[in-house]
């Protein structure tokens, strides 16, 4: 696992996140762990590197 650390798009605290290296594209929502709002999560991996990471609010 690799955590990475990143800023809530809602209340703009740093927060961090384990991810998967093994799992080369992702998006899912997880919920920030200071105030609870969900986060669409987008990344993507390359040889067990992180190459691109994406934290959005999921309002439009």
């Amino acid at each position: 696992m690799l955590e990475h650390f990143f800023q809530c798009p809602y209340c703009f605290e740093e927060i961090s996140m384990l991810l998967d290296p093994s799992i080369y594209k992702q998006q899912y929502i997880e919920d920030c762990e200071v105030c609870c709002n969900p986060i669409e999560i987008s990344l993507e991996m390359e040889s067990g590197e992180l190459v691109y990471f994406e934290a959005n609010s999921i309002e439009q």
